[in-house]
């Protein structure tokens, strides 16, 4: 004699075939872990000197404002972030752990340990400049005829005593100068919170360093004054392109073709505009907003890009 009915034998059998679907969706997302620093104001936290818990803590900077666009079109992960400096998210990098950055401007160097997609054309507000102390500012003769500093001039005088953060990379063009120039490139030092190279050159400890505008002002209005002063530099628009990077590994390629996709169909959005003026506090210029467009309009029509 059967000990269940065959009609409560179906059921159960039923569910049971059920369960392996059912285990699935209760599975917890994969989780994308996100590099950040309070570097503003293209990447800042709401709460300064408190990491991130999401991306409702980050700035609406240029860097900042794109990475809360892009994580609130991949619901498909669990997005964490994660504070650390460049050295040690190259070296836990190469270790295989899958990590993701907007941070990181591409380099022949880090395609050997990092995969690359891009973002948005670099925006005019992102060309470096020369920055030095008003005092000093008649060191830099071609200052005064309004004409744009070489950096390729500059690193030949040596008169003068430049200081760059250590392991950032400035776009191909700045970087190959640097390179070339081997022992009489400016030294480099590991910057903090509590050494900021702005403050060591108010404090006069060398003659200028390499920055952008927008990171300049941001610290006049943090810390008052007006005694920096920044002078175009003929090499500053070294960067082609606003890049996203993941580690170079099985995961992190599939980390970054998730991300290329979102970009992708971002791109292809029909109401493009809302996302542009959710993107930053201060709306962009006419002709970055051009030039935008124009990128999203490649980018809706081709395929994944991803080195």
């Amino acid at each position: 004699m059967a000990l269940f009915p065959s009609s409560l034998l179906s059921s159960l059998a039923l569910s049971l075939a059920l369960l392996p679907c059912a285990a699935r969706a209760a599975e917890p997302l994969p989780t994308l872990h996100w590099l950040v620093q309070d570097v503003p104001p293209h990447f800042s936290y709401v709460r300064p000197g408190q990491v991130p818990q999401t991306v409702e803590d980050i700035g609406q900077g240029e860097l900042d404002g794109f990475l809360r666009i892009l994580v609130r079109r991949m619901p498909q992960y669990r997005h964490v972030l994660v504070e650390m400096p460049f050295t040690r998210f190259e070296l836990q990098a190469r270790q295989g752990q899958t990590l993701c950055s907007v941070l990181h401007v591409k380099t022949p160097e880090r395609l050997a340990w990092l995969w690359f997609s891009h973002l948005y054309p670099p925006l005019f507000s992102r060309q470096l400049h020369v920055v030095v102390h008003k005092d000093r500012l008649a060191q830099f003769e071609t200052a005064v005829t309004g004409q744009p500093l070489q950096l390729a001039d500059l690193l030949q005088r040596q008169d003068l005593v430049g200081l760059l953060p250590r392991d950032r990379a400035f776009g191909p063009r700045i970087d190959a100068l640097l390179k070339q120039a081997g022992d009489g490139a400016p030294r480099t030092v590991v910057p903090n919170r509590n050494m900021h190279l702005l403050h060591m050159l108010r404090a006069r400890r060398m003659d200028f360093t390499l920055e952008y505008p927008s990171v300049v002002d941001e610290f006049l209005r943090l810390n008052g004054g007006d005694d920096l002063v920044k002078l175009p530099l003929a090499e500053g628009r070294s960067t082609q392109l606003a890049t996203v990077a993941c580690t170079r590994s099985a995961e992190g390629r599939q980390h970054i073709e998730a991300i290329d996709a979102a970009v992708r169909r971002l791109a292809q959005e029909k109401d493009r505009d809302a996302w542009l003026r959710s993107w930053r506090r201060e709306p962009l210029d006419e002709q970055d907003r051009q030039r935008v467009n124009r990128y999203m309009d490649e980018r809706a029509r081709g395929g994944p890009i991803i080195e």
